[in-house]
């Protein structure tokens, strides 16, 4: 695999005349790059052999919200300077406009608004655009509908004839409503839209495709020939595999993936719509370089096989990965600040000439401690093994790195076998065993936190911090509920009053929590999988019996809600009605599983255990399941969504269940807690 470390290795032209297409476009939404940031990114496209930058950023004013106001003459300035700085770095520079929020396509001044627009960025030197229609509604106002049959048709007629009055740019894209598989219907073969952009558009004119979904897992080489059969031209990807602007807590530190090499040959070019934050993009545009170079015409590398990866003869992202996290390293160890160091890859060692950052006496010397005080602090210096597990951290969309998996096994392993601790049997040793491991694990998260943190090169850290802090947060209240489930002292306490970093905080987490499909695409599944399914809302008739039943004795409630029938049989409980009226919510039923606690036999009972869950099985009917398997706890009954005094239940018009196999009972002596549910006739289950 070749390194990307110059423009003579830029990605061939299969196109005939036309180029291949290959490097970044900014066309994320939120806060655009600054000036500064997209000149460095010149010099890198450069440098590894990248040769387009469309600039696209949505919450630019004058790019989609505000598309018709000229630039002002500061403004040009900036754009011109830019402008000059791609050509400066062989970068064609494609400026990117939306109209489509408002556009009339049939009212020739709104024609007019656009060119002269246009017009104006072709005076500032720029020479390549793009027209785009991507996130509108597909809805036309009463006059275009008069004027046009579609509004495929609509956006086609425009496009041309733009591209006509600029004299036919060689580069011009243009980006449909329908810019992935997902979008079109029935599908990509029989879209109409597709079909009318295929006919209609001018063939000098490229069109942005995402794949088959606007964040695509794959692209394979048979999706490509449908759409390019469709659009009878070789599509050029606006690829979202990097982009992060749907989720403030994610960003994605992997290789450039999943796209065979065989693809570079069917394609009018890739651009990346990576991170948000510029200076994360290291990774994602290196490895984009390196796939674009990739050779496909012959020359194969051998490939050691490992499970479903390393399948492309021509290109390995984990090789690529490396390379770019090996030059991103050298990134972190400059500084980037007056009078900061710039740290050497090998160990930090003191030096008396250096100039400390924050050191207002320039005339002294530095400091050196004398004889019982404190030494001083020398941080250690980032390590390459450092930046991997940064990168299984933060890898992809659809995954975790290698890493960050292994962490996730053994904490779900873990967390099914806390069992094991209490009573010696032959999976206690290897419990405890798995447990140093985990810790292993969780300690180098929080090493590599501590060395970003004192790597010199602060713009870096200051994109990256907030995440590594989260991550840090989370791996360490992993690592205390480990710590509390094999009994070590000095562990961390989970009470149910903790201080605001030990849980995730935020209304759009609360949310998501409390909908039924939270977790359900997770990354890392805990099996078995729970489905999700509607139930129609509830009536006026429709009634929920909670029955708590001690041996000859049984209590009714009935509480307006779905129809549902629960029922908790504590035999051996005798203070559980006493318990629940002391009480309210969950902690009635803790109290109840405290109660049968111990009287179980080599285990522990987990507060958890009187949660509840459903099982569908193949008469699609909710039928009994027991709450939880020997030592593990259900998930949560999203139908019982809170609990009221003495017993009482408040529904919702939700319930998530598990198609899978029963689960064994958990059994105390002399009694169960189990959850039965009966579904009347008139009552629709919608999958």
């Amino acid at each position: 695999m070749s390194k990307p470390a110059s423009a003579e290795g830029q990605a061939r032209a299969p196109r005939g005349a036309k180029r291949f297409i290959s490097g970044v476009v900014e066309g994320f939404y939120g806060r655009p790059w600054t000036m500064e940031q997209r000149t460095e990114l010149f010099k890198r496209e450069q440098k590894w052999g990248l040769n387009t930058y469309l600039y696209a950023p949505k919450d630019d004013y004058k790019h989609r919200m505000y598309w018709r106001d000229l630039y002002s003459a500061e403004e040009s300035v900036q754009l011109i300077a830019l402008i000059s700085a791609a050509k400066q770095h062989d970068v064609d520079f494609i400026y990117a406009i939306s109209p489509g929020l408002d556009i009339t396509f049939s009212n020739p001044k709104e024609v007019a608004a656009l060119k002269r627009k246009l017009d104006q960025v072709k005076q500032f030197g720029c020479s390549s655009f793009s027209l785009l229609f991507d996130d509108i509604e597909a809805d036309m106002c009463p006059a275009d509908k008069r004027a046009f049959s579609s509004f495929a048709h609509a956006q086609v007629a425009i496009t041309n004839a733009v591209y006509q009055h600029l004299g036919d740019p060689e580069t011009f894209l243009f980006c449909p409503t329908d810019y992935c598989a997902a979008f079109c219907t029935p599908s990509v073969s029989q879209s109409s839209y597709l079909h009318t952009v295929g006919e209609k558009l001018l063939p000098g004119i490229d069109v942005l495709w995402t794949g088959p979904k606007v964040v695509s897992h794959k692209i394979s080489v048979e999706s490509i020939d449908e759409v390019s059969s469709v659009l009878k031209r070789a599509p050029v990807i606006w690829d979202n595999i990097h982009a992060n602007d749907y989720d403030p807590q994610r960003i994605y530190l992997g290789p450039f993936k999943d796209r065979p090499t065989e693809l570079i040959g069917k394609l009018g070019g890739v651009l990346t719509n990576p991170n948000c934050e510029f200076h994360l993009n290291f990774v994602a545009v290196h490895t984009l370089a390196t796939w674009c170079k990739a050779t496909a015409d012959g020359a194969q590398r051998d490939v050691e096989k490992k499970g479903d990866e390393e399948q492309d003869p021509c290109y390995s992202p984990q090789e690529a990965l490396t390379l770019a996290l090996t030059d991103w390293l050298q990134e972190f160890q400059s500084s980037d600040q007056p009078g900061g160091r710039c740290r050497p890859p090998a160990g930090l060692k003191k030096e008396s000439s250096g100039e400390e950052p924050m050191q207002t006496d320039v005339g002294e010397g530095s400091y050196v401690p004398g004889a019982g005080e404190n030494p001083l602090y020398t941080a250690e210096p980032l390590t390459l093994a450092d930046l991997k597990l940064l990168s299984d951290i933060f890898h992809l969309p659809y995954e975790y790195g290698p890493t960050a998996r292994t962490m996730l096994r053994e904490l779900d392993w873990l967390k099914r076998h806390g069992w094991a601790v209490a009573a010696e049997t032959d999976v206690t040793a290897e419990w405890r065993s798995r447990a140093q491991r985990f810790d292993g694990l969780c300690e180098a998260v929080v090493q590599m936190f501590n060395r970003l943190s004192n790597a010199p090169n602060r713009r870096i850290l200051y994109d990256l911090y907030d995440y590594i802090c989260d991550i840090k947060s989370g791996v360490g209240l992993a690592r205390a509920y480990v710590k509390t489930l094999g009994g070590q002292g000095g562990a961390q306490p989970m009470t149910d009053d903790p201080e605001p970093w030990g849980f995730r905080g935020g209304l759009s987490g609360e949310f998501q929590r409390m909908l039924p499909c939270h977790g359900n695409r997770d990354l890392f599944r805990h099996p078995p999988t729970t489905a999700v399914y509607s139930i129609r809302p509830h009536r006026a008739e429709d009634t929920v019996r909670m029955l708590v039943r001690r041996r000859d004795t049984s209590k009714k409630i009935n509480v307006s809600s779905i129809d549902v029938q629960v029922f908790f049989l504590a035999g051996g409980a005798k203070d559980f009605k006493g318990a629940a009226e002391r009480r309210r919510g969950q902690g009635a039923l803790d109290d109840a599983a405290a109660t049968h606690r111990r009287r179980v036999r080599r285990s522990r009972v987990s507060l958890q255990t009187s949660r509840c869950f459903f099982i569908l099985r193949s008469s699609r009917s909710l039928l009994p399941s027991a709450a939880c398997r020997r030592g593990r706890s259900p998930p949560p009954l999203s139908a019982l969504s809170s609990w009221r005094t003495r017993w009482g239940c408040a529904a919702t018009p939700w319930l998530s269940s598990t198609p899978s196999r029963p689960q064994p009972r958990f059994r105390f002596q002399g009694s169960f807690l189990r959850v039965e549910a009966e579904r009347s006739a008139d009552a629709r289950l919608l999958q």
